[in-house]
């Protein structure tokens, strides 16, 4: 049992979905069998009655293979499976002549002409239920559903209906027939609206990434690029000058290093800026995007008063730890605890959506042990249960930590 939950937790939310579609179809197969075929043994006995529930056997499993590779289809994983669509439209046929044929020629009964109807009626209702997965265009679902229809009007006839119950036979398919394939046509645009949804999440994190590169770019660009135009300049005025004899040489070359000092200090101002990172910010902002992605998230205990290369490496842990939730985990709740000591901080991150073994020990999770190392900090993550993964980062208070990493920049 145990197993299997967890063999369930792992899975990604699109892959949940995709995979109760797939159940509910395969349910559809059974539901057919217990609605439709299991009743004829008690209504029709002898070999007519096993063969025809050999039959409905049949077409349930024709139908539930249909439904599989139709859903294979639309993710884009295999080719439209139009021999299945004959496959199954050719066994749908067979399946009701023979029910046409026992209630013509087989033994006389209501019971029997009442089995032989309802494993008509059904066969029609399902095989164009599942029919329409494996089909894209609206229309010709339509078109389906509305030959089966057809098809039920001009069969009853020889079940001994008259035309009015014909024409009711028909209705029945069209309306069974219709919702099952409304049901499968909403089940597939369902099914590609969360995929569709989950790459659009993940192409924004990645538009998010590249938007702050650009912004870093621009903030690099802007202190270095005019103070290495000027330092060109000055460095050629003062070769010039050199060439020459002028003692100005020296002035310019002296403004030349005043200028290369005072550019490296500015990119040690934007790298800094860059790679700190606000406490309090930070878990406000995993509290926000958590709970959007429909995780509750539980964040308890205040930052204020911590120094700021504290608050900047355990910044990076809660972005770190968000990140790894929302792409390796699927968990239902998360908590976030900040708990100040007298001589240290430490941050926990819990959720209970366990991390799959092999993203536990990634650059991520390394690179965070880098930060906090700066610091003098230290770091674990792993499973505390089934189930349950939790990051446990511990940084002290100390006056004479080291420098962050974002502040080594010389």
């Amino acid at each position: 049992m145990r197993d299997s939950a967890g063999w369930w937790r792992r899975k990604s939310t699109p892959a949940k979905v995709e995979t109760y579609t797939r159940w509910s179809f395969h349910f559809f197969a059974l539901l057919e069998v217990l609605a439709i075929g299991l009743p004829v043994l008690g209504q029709m006995t002898g070999s007519p009655g096993v063969w025809l529930l050999l039959l409905v056997c049949a077409h349930s499993v024709v139908c539930a293979v249909t439904a599989s590779r139709a859903l294979d289809w639309t993710r884009g994983r295999r080719e439209q499976p139009v021999r299945m669509l004959w496959v199954l439209g050719a066994v749908t046929v067979l399946v009701a002549s023979v029910a046409i044929g026992i209630a013509e020629r087989g033994p006389r009964g209501d019971d029997v002409d009442a089995a032989a109807g309802s494993v008509f009626v059904g066969v029609l209702v399902f095989g164009a239920g599942t029919g329409a997965l494996a089909i894209r265009r609206r229309r010709r679902a339509v078109a389906l559903v509305c030959g089966f229809a057809g098809g039920a009007v001009i069969g009853g006839f020889p079940l001994g209906t008259a035309l009015s119950g014909a024409l009711a036979t028909g209705l029945v398919v069209l309306l069974g027939a219709a919702f099952l394939a409304f049901t499968s046509v909403f089940s597939v645009w369902l099914l590609n609206a969360v995929y569709e949804l989950d790459a659009a999440r993940e192409t924004r994190a990645r538009l998010a990434v590249a938007e702050e590169r650009l912004r870093f770019g621009r903030d690099l660009h802007d202190v270095v690029g005019r103070n290495l135009a000027v330092i060109a300049l000055k460095s050629e005025l003062a070769v010039q000058l050199t060439r020459r004899g002028r003692d100005e040489a020296v002035d310019q070359m002296t403004e030349v290093q005043r200028i290369a000092q005072e550019t490296q200090r500015e990119v040690r101002d934007v790298v800094r800026g860059y790679r700190e990172a606000d406490l309090r910010s930070e878990l406000a902002g995993a509290q926000g995007v958590l709970t959007a992605a429909g995780i509750d998230c539980e964040v308890t205990g205040e930052p204020a008063g911590l120094p700021a290369e504290v608050q900047s490496a355990l910044g990076w842990v809660v972005r770190e730890a968000t990140t790894n939730v929302l792409r390796h985990g699927d968990p239902e709740r998360c908590t976030v605890t900040v708990l100040t000591l007298a001589e240290r901080v430490v941050l926990t991150v819990e959720n209970d959506g366990a991390l799959r073994a092999s993203d536990t020990g990634g650059s991520g999770l390394a690179g965070l042990r880098e930060r906090l190392a700066a610091v003098a900090g230290t770091l674990e993550a792993g499973r505390v249960r089934e189930g349950v993964f939790r990051l446990v980062a511990e940084v002290p208070l100390a006056a004479d930590v080291p420098l962050a990493a974002g502040e080594a920049v010389s």
